[in-house]
């Protein structure tokens, strides 16, 4: 498919998919976080994506080999992507869903920077900026206004500074992703070296963290089974893809629709109470992204 200047349509659906589920993603981190230690959660998730990518990779006759000058920016990719998942996972343990969510969806402030200084033709204009700044004003009303004091969750620095350590490496990603010869390797091999350089890293570390296994309940494995297929195999490969299409701040801004989902599903499924403030933060973060992504 044709490298696109804008996010039409289908790119807009497609993103708003993944980002509800990015949003669900961190329900069931923090509910499988019960049973798991998380770095080694963490770990076991990219080992299981890494044998179902590999599978689905030879079923399409796609080589496993990253050409030679794409392995550097596949290293430092995998090293990301490592200390990205421990920061996460580690921040679901400390405290909340909702202080979590804004600042690890904060990232595509981060790569709208870099990618102003570093990719030619995505620019940061006023428009854009102001769509920026309405859209994390969306994000702070709907993670950070949930109704009493007492409902929205634990408060933890140490847990702040971890989802805004994997948002960092997160944003980092998307940039090498595009400024090293990665960009010209197919989006399963970027992935797959990913998940190839951060398994053996996350199982390696995990032990200094704490015991590996918590109170181990039939959930736990169901949530763990939901990350490798959903979100840590086809779901990362389906965002590698829209990024080889869709401007790389474009792509990241939806990123921001995440978290308001997040908030959403865990009235839904967590039967957490959510405040008339997250419908005007939605309308925020629509204006926001109309904004970001005009031509």
């Amino acid at each position: 498919m044709d490298r696109k200047t804008h996010i039409d349509i289908w790119g807009a659906l497609a993103l708003t998919l993944f980002s509800l589920n990015l949003g669900f993603n961190q329900v069931v981190i923090k509910v499988t976080n019960g049973g798991f230690q998380p770095v080694f959660m963490a770990g076991l998730r990219s080992l299981g994506a890494l044998i179902l990518l590999a599978l689905w990779m030879r079923a399409r006759g796609i080589s496993l080999k990253l050409p030679r000058e794409g392995r550097i920016g596949g290293l430092i990719a995998g090293v990301l992507f490592a200390v990205e998942f421990t920061c996460l996972f580690i921040a679901l343990d400390l405290t909340s869903v909702a202080r979590t969510s804004i600042l690890f969806y904060s990232m595509p402030v981060w790569l709208a920077l870099a990618a102003h200084v570093w990719l030619p033709g995505e620019r940061l204009t006023g428009l854009r900026l102001l769509g920026l700044g309405f859209a994390m004003a969306g994000v702070v009303l709907a993670v950070g206004v949930r109704g009493d004091a007492g409902q929205t969750g634990e408060a933890s620095i140490l847990g702040d500074l971890f989802a805004l350590g994997a948002a960092l490496c997160w944003a980092g990603i998307a940039l090498c992703v595009r400024v090293t010869p990665l960009s010209k390797a197919p989006a399963e091999q970027q992935l797959f070296w990913q998940l190839l350089v951060s398994a053996p890293l996350l199982l390696v570390l995990a032990p200094a963290f704490g015991p590996l296994i918590r109170d181990l309940e039939a959930v736990h494995f169901i949530g763990l089974t939901y990350q490798i297929v959903f979100i840590a195999s086809f779901g990362f490969l389906f965002w590698f893809w829209l990024m080889k299409i869709y401007p790389a701040s474009g792509v990241a801004s939806f990123s921001f629709l995440s978290p308001v989902f997040a908030v959403v599903l865990g009235w839904m499924v967590l039967g957490e109470a959510i405040a008339a403030s997250t419908w005007a933060a939605l309308g925020l973060v629509a204006i926001g992204l109309v904004l970001i992504n005009r031509r």
